[in-house]
Formats: structure tokens, sequence, C-alpha cells
């Protein structure tokens, strides 16, 4: 599923351009067309067209896992969920199997395709004049300089979850995936099911440092590629631990395992990062 730094990295192409592609940042949109009616949570079907058409891309940005385009007066969220992704093609481009929804643009640079592409089906969209409906239940973004070490120590204190879990859980933090969870706990030296309550003020400022670089860095290097959603990006080449199952430890040498942790893979390094036991 893309993460944070994938959605940053493909909020950031469609607003700056990249690879000869211009940005479609005020294009406007001139024909609908929805491939997969399940992609559509609101507004009903019948509606979409009328709703979207004529409308100008004013701007794309993210929160969370959403990508959120500012379609001069309303709002269309993307969730790209498991296999989603945004392409932008020719205006001519032939509609492919997994295409879900289709937006023709016209802008400076050209007409193109907006496309949203999503294999498995999971992906959905919303468009409507009250986003605050789905991101205001969203956590903090965790690279907002407003959540600081004492308001992460305060957010994790009383908290009776382990700390993988409770990093998944986009109520309570924004963004992270199990990529990014797995390797910002292994740079804290943390283990996923130490008690998120537990932390002692020490240990809570270093996981949020740690949650921070592997995301900077990941968006750095455009995200991972590490199968056909993720495109582009590098960050898999410098895992710590995610995907190095039966690996030495870059760190200690110490051979990384895969355990199931809140019904999700984890990598784990049990040397760098003490199980609960062991306190």
């Amino acid at each position: 599923m893309p993460e944070l730094p994938e959605v940053e990295t493909i909020a950031r192409s469609l607003r700056e351009g990249n690879a000869g592609q211009p940005s479609i940042l005020q294009y406007r949109i001139l024909r609908v067309e929805l491939r997969w009616p399940r992609t559509l949570v609101i507004p009903q079907l019948a509606v979409l067209s009328p709703v979207l058409k004529s409308r100008i891309i004013a701007g794309i940005s993210r929160r969370g896992k959403f990508l959120v385009f500012d379609l001069d007066g309303i709002t269309m969220l993307i969730h790209l969920r498991m296999s989603g992704d945004m392409l932008v093609r020719d205006w001519d481009s032939p509609i492919e199997k997994h295409n879900r929804l289709i937006l023709w643009l016209r802008g400076e640079g050209g007409n193109c395709q907006l496309v949203f592409n999503d294999p498995r089906k999971f992906g959905r969209v919303w468009v409507t004049n009250q986003p605050a409906y789905l991101l205001d239940t969203l956590g903090p973004e965790p690279l907002e300089e407003s959540l600081t070490p004492a308001v992460f120590h305060g957010m994790l204190t009383g908290r009776q979850r382990q700390l993988k879990p409770l990093l998944l859980d986009q109520t309570f933090l924004a963004g992270l995936g199990n990529i990014y969870t797995d390797e910002a706990l292994h740079l804290a030296k943390l283990h996923p099911l130490r008690n998120a309550g537990g932390l002692s003020k020490q240990e809570s400022t270093r996981l949020l440092s740690a949650i921070r670089k592997v995301l900077s860095e990941g968006i750095r290097r455009n995200g991972a590629s590490i199968d056909w959603v993720y495109r582009g990006g590098e960050y898999q080449n410098h895992f710590r631990v995610y995907g190095r199952e039966g690996q030495p430890c870059l760190m200690c040498g110490t051979i990384i395992t895969r355990q199931l942790v809140g019904q999700r893979g984890t990598h784990i390094c049990e040397k760098c990062q003490k199980h609960p036991g062991a306190y």
C-alpha cells in the first residue's frame, strides 16, 4: 500500500510535473468517465460528471494517505489503498483494463488524461464540499512542527496498545504503514510489541525522531519501489529491516526475523529491538 512518502511523491509529481509531464495545476476538467462504480463513495454516480466538468485543478496536496485535489470550490479525495496509482497520460491514450476513473484535462501544456489506475479495486474516491468529515478523523501529520516530542509523549501516555498496531492506526498518527513503521521502530531500537504507554520520554522522543527520519528519507528518494504500485522510487535499496527476513541486521549482524504483529507481517532484529519480556 502506498504510504506517506509514496503519496507525497505522487502529489508532488502531479503538482510540479515529472518525467517530461507538465504540472496539471490550473488544468480544466473537460470529460469524466468512471469505469468501476464501487470506486466512488460520494456523490451518486449520476451527478459525478456534472459536478466535476469545467472545474479547475487549483491545488494538489496530501493528508495522511489521501490525495487532496482542490477543484475550484469542491474537493476530490483519493485513497489509493492497496494498489492505486495516479497517472498523467496523453489525451488519446487507450483505456486500459485497470483504469477506474479517467479525467480528460485541458491546460497550457496541452490536453491529457488524469487516470486513477487500481488493479485490486480497493481504492476509493470522494467528491465533496465537506472534506473535513473524513480528514478531521485522522491523527496529526508526523512531519508537522506542532507535533513536538512533548505532545507525542502525551499521545502515547496511557495507551495500553502495542506500538506497531498503534502507529498503524490512522486516527492516532496519519500516514504510516507497514514499511515505514518497521523501519522507524528498528531505527528507534524499540520492539513492535512494546506497550506504547510504557515508553519513557527519552524513548518516545527517539521514536518520533526515527519516524521523521525514515519518512523524510523516503520522500527524498521518491518512495519505495517494491511492486508495480510504487513507481520510480529507490528507498527499497536502503531498507533496514523491511523485506530483509533471513538477512543480517545492518547494525549488529543478527538475522532479521518476520513475525505477525496485529495480523501484519513485521520485520524485527531481536538484538537491536529488545523484546518486552526482556525489560
